[in-house]
């Protein structure tokens, strides 16, 4: 599909190098775009709740295996 998008481009403008090179450049521009969203979003509940609740269950989970039967 982007080889379909490139060759369009060399069709409808003259400057095949650099209209290529834009085309090619804006992968990477819009997977870095991408990235730093997804980043955000599967951030977003870590600054609202801290570890405290699993290092409360790790320290019942310790405690119940330190006990003797």
């Amino acid at each position: 599909m982007v080889n379909l998008l490139i060759s369009q481009l060399r069709l409808l403008i003259g400057w095949e190098v650099g209209m290529a090179a834009l085309a090619w450049l804006l992968i990477p521009l819009v997977a870095a775009i991408g990235a730093g969203v997804w980043g955000s979003w599967a951030n977003r509940t870590r600054r609202a709740r801290s570890d405290g609740p699993e290092l409360d269950g790790y320290a019942r989970f310790r405690k119940a295996m330190e006990k003797q039967h």
